[in-house]
This record gives C-alpha cells, sequence and structure tokens, in this order.
C-alpha cells in the first residue's frame, strides 16, 4: 500500500521521499486496523477512500502536508461526494481538481453501493460542506501554498458509512460497541499526524470532531477548538459559512 511515490518525488522538495515513507506508515496502520473491523445493520456498505483512492490522497500529503503546522482542521469522516470520490478530506471534486491540482486515479471500492458510486474525479456532484471549507479557503488565501503552509486538514475516521437507501451514517450513529473498536486506532492515527505536522492547535470541524480530539490529545497538550461545520444540515452554516467561520477564528486568535 502507497508504495508508488514516483510521481510525486519529481514534483516535491528533495525530502519528500521521508515525509512519504512517515505518512506511508501511520496510514498503512490504520487502514489496515479499520479494515478488520465489522460493522452490523443498518450499516450496509463501508467505503475506505485510503485504499481505493490512495493515489490522490497521497498527493494530498506529499504537496501540502509537509509540517511545521500552525493548525490542524479536523473533519469527522468523508462524505459521499467529498472523499470518497477524491481521496481527499472536504475534497469537493472541482477545487481538489481546480484549485489543488490533483487529478489522480481512483479505483473502485471492493464493495460498491448501487446507489453511491465511485466514480473519481469524473464525478459531477458536488459535496456542500467541502465546497463550502475549501471555497473560503481559496477565496480567502489565494494560491493553495499561502493556506497550506500554515493549516492542514485531516479526517479522524477514514471510512464512510452507507446504508442499504445509500444514507450516510456518520461515526456517532454507529453502535456502542462499534464505536469503541473503531475510535482506538482512529485516536492513535490522529495523535501521530498531531505529532507529525507539529500542531500545538486542533480546530475541530464541527462537535464530533472536537470532542474526539480532545479524548485523544487531552494528554499532548494540544489545545483544541471548535468551529461550525459547514454542512447544510446545520442552519447557521447556511446563513453565511464563511463570515461565521472567520469570526470563529478570530474569536480564537488567529489571523486570517
Amino acid at each position: 500500500m502507497f508504495a508508488d511515490f514516483n510521481i510525486w518525488v519529481k514534483e516535491s522538495p528533495e525530502n519528500v521521499l521521508e515525509v512519504l515513507m512517515d505518512i506511508e506508515s501511520i496510514l498503512a496502520k490504520l487502514s489496515s486496523e479499520v479494515e478488520e473491523l465489522s460493522f452490523a445493520e443498518p450499516v450496509h456498505t463501508v467505503y475506505n477512500p485510503l485504499k481505493y483512492a490512495e493515489r490522490p490522497h497521497m498527493a494530498f500529503w506529499s504537496r501540502y502536508g509537509r509540517p511545521k503546522k500552525e493548525a490542524v482542521f479536523l473533519g469527522m469522516n468523508p462524505g459521499p461526494w467529498g472523499m470518497a470520490q477524491t481521496g481527499v478530506p472536504f475534497g469537493e471534486v472541482r477545487l481538489v481538481k481546480g484549485w489543488m491540482k490533483i487529478d489522480e486515479d481512483v479505483e473502485k471500492p471492493e464493495n460498491e453501493h448501487p446507489k453511491r458510486p465511485v466514480t473519481g474525479f469524473d464525478c459531477t456532484r458536488s459535496e456542500v460542506s467541502g465546497s463550502r471549507l475549501w471555497g473560503w479557503a481559496k477565496d480567502r488565501f489565494g494560491e493553495p501554498d499561502n493556506f497550506f503552509k500554515r493549516f492542514f486538514v485531516v479526517n479522524y475516521c477514514p471510512l464512510i458509512f452507507l446504508e442499504e437507501s445509500g444514507r450516510n451514517r456518520t461515526p456517532d450513529k454507529l453502535k456502542s460497541m462499534e464505536r469503541e473498536a473503531l475510535f482506538k486506532p482512529c485516536d492513535e492515527a490522529l495523535r501521530s499526524y498531531i505529532e507529525y505536522l507539529g500542531a500545538e492547535l486542533v480546530i475541530g470541524v464541527g462537535r464530533f470532531a472536537a470532542e474526539r480530539a480532545l479524548a485523544a490529545l487531552e494528554q499532548k497538550g494540544v489545545r483544541i477548538e471548535r468551529i461550525s461545520h459547514p454542512s447544510p444540515a446545520n442552519p447557521a452554516a447556511n446563513r453565511g459559512w464563511a463570515e461565521l467561520v472567520e469570526r470563529e477564528l478570530t474569536d480564537m486568535g488567529i489571523k486570517i
């Protein structure tokens, strides 16, 4: 897994191989451990983008995930039209391809849900949360490097859970024993991400992510904050998420 680094080595700084080897180890361990888990109904299908969308995910890390970061934004888990398609957290196709300049091959998941097909960068659906988050970053910072030299974005859980109807089922809605088994490797991976990136601040995108960051990092001396989730399910986000999040970041002392 994550063995073909040539394309990124050619395009990246001289220490990129060391960077990718560190990240490869973290992600391979996380992917392997969550692949061993099982989930009962109403979970019908589970996607692991770390496996079938590894190339764009590694491109994201190699281009933009070099330490040290001022803060890391933490999402919950992949969305069906975002990271499930592009391998990038909140990865709305248009912005990943057009702004981040990432456009890599995406394979099919082993057990594809007929109502949630994976078409990679050919996907024509828009991930609203991703459009809002990355659209804000583009409008505020201009070039991607201006954002990523200070910040990075990761998801707490790498899996997407789909019910038989195709409805997305978030990790907080899993059964208690399933959550416990899932949270252990995700907590460990989060600690590894933050240690590697050298960040002293984690900003949970929504309540769940902030709570999991607190649980995983409370003994690590990492400051935990929270911003409103950009999902259309959040009424406050629908009244102008970019303006809202800038007020929240300003209140926590981050200069934008």
